[in-house]
């Protein structure tokens, strides 16, 4: 097995980090950061799949998001813990888009509640989506990639697989008790970690893992939660959402040929101290 060389890596360094002509697919892809994802992507040239469970303007969304960048988007209605519905959907984005080359496994669920209290529903929820669901998803673009590579389609021989995790893999958050979303997402961590050694030869696979990111799903908290973390982040801010754009253009795109397995933290030094 081989990683993937970059086709031209003594071309001008902004080259390195265009996806022209590329498609990709995100899942939880309509808004929060998932939406800054599928922004991300499009402005740097890729057509894009945009990935939805229950939004109801993901039509609007992707039809905007074309307008402004000039690429082919679409929106599919997912479930990505279950596994035949996610990997037929990604077969349908590589035949309706006649390739697939990014897919970036965002789609994620959290909740709050005493360890002690956890039931099997509850559970069972949050590693379904979280972690069942990145799994089902990077497993279907692995199979697609793979054939791809097999029939000499794959471009540049490689397909990048990304997943969203969190800071959350790495330490335990207070005061909120959240003992399932942490188990997920270093499960996520971890996950990403196998499979970039046994897809190496024709995907790549990393994990960006953000701090606390100006989303809807923080704006639901208590404000005296709000005022703990900030006292406890060096940067003192929350993360705009298209702050982590860069990032996942970068994984996506030939500047990060050489990496894989990776998990980049973007937390404005939250998991420092």
């Amino acid at each position: 097995m081989v990683l993937a060389e970059h086709p031209n890596a003594a071309s001008p360094v902004l080259s390195h980090f265009s996806l022209k002509g590329k498609v990709a697919a995100v899942t939880g892809g309509v808004r929060g950061i998932g939406l800054a994802v599928s922004t991300a992507l499009a402005e740097a040239g890729a057509h894009v799949a945009i990935i939805y469970t229950s939004s109801k303007n993901a039509d609007e969304v992707a039809a905007d998001l074309a307008q402004k960048t000039g690429v082919q988007t679409k929106a599919y209605k997912s479930s990505v813990q279950e596994r035949a519905t996610i990997t037929a959907t990604l077969e349908q984005v590589a035949k309706d888009f006649g390739r697939l080359d990014i897919v970036v496994a965002n789609a994620g669920i959290a909740a709050h509640q005493p360890a002690e209290e956890e039931s099997e529903e509850s559970w069972s929820k949050m590693m379904g989506v979280n972690l069942d669901g990145a799994m089902w998803t990077a497993q279907a673009a692995a199979n697609i990639f793979k054939k791809a590579k097999a029939a000499g389609t794959l471009e540049g021989g490689s397909g990048s697989i990304i997943f969203t995790g969190s800071v959350s893999a790495l330490l335990v958050n207070i005061p909120q008790k959240q003992a399932a979303y942490n188990a997920s997402k270093a499960a996520v961590v971890h996950l990403c970690k196998s499979l970039s050694v046994e897809w190496v030869d024709f995907a790549r696979v990393n994990t960006v893992s953000p701090g606390f990111i100006d989303t809807d799903m923080l704006t639901v908290h208590p404000e005296e939660w709000r005022k703990q973390w900030f006292d406890m982040i060096p940067g003192r801010r929350l993360c705009d959402p298209n702050e982590l754009k860069g990032a996942y253009v970068f994984l996506a795109s030939n500047a990060s040929t050489y990496m894989t397995g990776a998990n980049l933290v973007i937390d404005g030094g939250y998991t420092l101290p």
